[in-house]
């Protein structure tokens, strides 16, 4: 049985997936409203992930017959100063979520959920592919600068980017 503390760090980073997918929805149509259609595809990907994370976890509580509590979702941004802005708060934003990850795994270890632990450890894996991920995006962009020809050639790049749905473990 999760415990109440468990259970209520758990329903919240279901809100916090939520939120990211709707950030990054935010994010995809800024992309494509600048006309770069690859880097609003890569956005809209991202979306996908984070709902998909969201669903793990809900899941996950049901699993465990623990009470699913969604709470409201903020209204995310939709301006940023450019695309280089936009993936330096992608990567800022990722670091938080590693850091809510890490939260919960200290909740599963000091309430001594080895289930939730178990549990938790394909998050925080999956949070070094998504920070590492964006990481080499915003490299890239800040390699190739205001080069038009490189960033039309980097969007062509992120529009070949799809959504693998996450096995089950």
């Amino acid at each position: 049985m999760l415990s109440e503390k468990m259970v209520k760090e758990l329903n919240n980073q279901i809100n916090e997936e939520l939120f990211s997918s709707y950030l990054y929805l935010s994010m995809s149509s800024y992309c494509n409203a600048q006309g770069l259609a690859g880097f609003s595809n890569w956005m809209r990907v991202q979306a996908q992930e984070e709902l998909s994370h969201a669903t793990k976890i809900f899941d996950y509580l049901l699993e465990r017959n623990a009470q699913v509590t969604l709470g409201s979702i903020e209204q995310p941004k939709h301006e940023w100063k450019d695309l280089l802005n936009v993936f330096e708060e992608t990567l800022a934003h990722e670091k938080h979520i590693t850091g809510r990850f890490n939260l919960l795994m200290s909740v599963a270890v000091e309430e001594k959920d080895y289930a939730t632990q178990s549990f938790l450890k394909w998050f925080i894996d999956e949070q070094v592919e998504e920070e590492s991920n964006v990481d080499t995006m915003l490299s890239k962009l800040k390699l190739i600068g205001d080069n038009t020809s490189a960033v039309f050639y980097l969007d062509q790049e992120a529009s070949t980017r799809v959504y693998v749905a996450p096995t089950a473990e």
